[in-house]
């Protein structure tokens, strides 16, 4: 059953760290999964929460502190000397590892890498810290299991048993040659099986799906996916062997990506979670809130323009909400799905002309029907055709030109390398509310 975290539990370990009753805190302890014992912590003070973890197993300990947010895990790890973290260090896996040590101050980082013992960890570490974190070369470990082509299927074995001890999940073999270039892979179901005296060049496919160092963590995302893969290899410019990427960092990076492009779909600049100070979450929402401000500002400028229309016909004033929930909706909906387009890099990309067409059939018969019900809601509410007729081509022309918008404005921001995430809330909306405004009283000065 599923490990949930309640107040009267979370009293009773609060209540054992104080009375330092370490035999129970153990046994509480080895009962959860690594994962629970992170959410203890996020819930314990900084003194609690690191004397809980000092009474713990090193490879347990080092589990929970992966399992933290980047920003808790820096602020946690400052209670712990360099040797304590180092003792860490040495039992994770090397992109972990790296991980926690970006984290910290450049002399931290230094002393940690100077105390690790196994220097062969170490080596892996400084070998990885030059890449940036979120492309192929920062996302990936540098243990795997590989094996020279030249060798046979019972050296291979041996070969296994040896390196394994340092990978945790071994799902293939990677063969490679005298000068380490991947040349293929060899399934374990194969060197089970595989006739005494074997050669891994005989029972090896190279059929194998690699990246290269310089991919970005989207791009490593879209090849697992398509390809339904655990692991990839990854490969320098010259394509020898460096290390692999397995399925658990490339979730954790989506997740990340997902988490940035929801706050970012939501006007949030930064990125924040609930618990954070009262400063940061008020500067993460402030920008995009002014922005929005300021659009209503200029909206109720347009409104204020065409004032002596409104008093001539109240009726006007009362789809003013109408106008503008419309056309939001209708941008965000447009933005949307080009946002998701953008992000699926598997098919054939469309061109800007093939879009446009498709947008402006799909907006051309939303805003014929939309048209039509607006004219026959209007008619019913107000008996009078002028505003009806006002109202129904208002609506036709704000769907029309907020399906263009909310088509045009991620493509254009993503041809800036900005996330066009952003054009799917605030953004739009504002936007959207303007043009709206605009072509409404535009439209009414016209026709009334």
């Amino acid at each position: 059953m599923p490990f949930e975290l309640t107040k009267e539990y979370l009293e009773k370990i609060q209540a054992a760290i104080s009375e330092q009753n370490n035999e129970f805190i153990r046994t509480e302890m080895e009962e959860l999964f690594p994962a629970d014992i992170t959410n203890i912590l996020y819930e314990l003070e900084g003194e609690e929460a690191h004397y809980l973890v000092t009474l713990l197993d090193t490879k347990l300990a080092a589990e929970i502190i992966i399992n933290l947010d980047p920003d808790d895990r820096k602020k946690f790890l400052k209670n712990f000397t360099s040797q304590q973290i180092a003792e860490y260090v040495d039992l994770l896996d090397s992109d972990d590892a790296v991980d926690i040590l970006n984290e910290q101050p450049v002399n931290v980082r230094e002393e940690v890498i100077a105390l690790v013992s196994d220097r062969e960890q170490a080596r892996f570490i400084i070998d990885l810290l030059h890449y940036d974190e979120d492309c192929a070369g920062g996302l990936m470990q540098k243990e795997l299991v590989k094996i020279n082509v030249k060798q046979s299927v019972t050296e291979c074995v041996e070969e296994i048993r040896r390196q394994a001890e340092d990978v945790e999940n071994v799902y293939s073999v990677y063969v490679v040659d005298d000068e380490g270039t991947l040349l293929g892979r060899a399934s374990l179901k194969k060197i089970i099986l595989a006739k005494r005296g074997s050669k891994i060049a005989d029972i090896f496919t190279d059929d194998i799906v690699s990246v290269k160092t310089t991919a970005t963590g989207e791009e490593v995302a879209d090849i697992m996916q398509k390809y339904d893969l655990d692991a990839v290899p990854v490969v320098n410019i010259q394509g020898r062997l460096l290390g692999r990427i397995t399925i658990d960092d490339v979730v954790d990076f989506i997740t990340e990506q997902a988490h940035e492009d929801v706050q970012a779909m939501a006007g949030i600049s930064e990125d924040v979670e609930e618990d954070d100070s009262v400063w940061k979450l008020v500067r993460s929402r402030l920008p995009w809130l002014l922005i929005g401000m300021t659009g209503s500002f200029l909206a109720a400028k347009i409104i204020g323009v065409f004032d002596g229309e409104v008093a001539r016909t109240p009726a006007l004033a009362a789809f003013i909400p109408l106008i503008g929930s419309t056309g939001g909706n209708v941008g965000i909906q447009s933005s949307a799905l080009i946002v998701q387009s953008l992000a699926d890099k598997s098919g054939i990309d469309t061109s800007l002309t093939e879009r446009l067409k498709k947008v402006l059939l799909v907006s051309l018969l939303n805003g014929l029907i939309a048209a039509t019900f607006a004219f026959l809601g209007t008619l019913v509410l107000e008996h009078e055709n002028t505003i009806s007729l006002v109202m129904s081509l208002s609506i036709f022309s704000i769907v029309m030109l907020a399906s263009f918008m909310g088509t045009i404005t991620p493509l254009v921001l993503n041809q800036f390398d900005i996330n066009p995430a952003v054009a799917s809330g605030p953004f739009i909306t504002t936007t959207n509310d303007l043009l709206g405004y605009g072509v409404y009283f535009l439209i009414v000065y016209m026709l009334i």
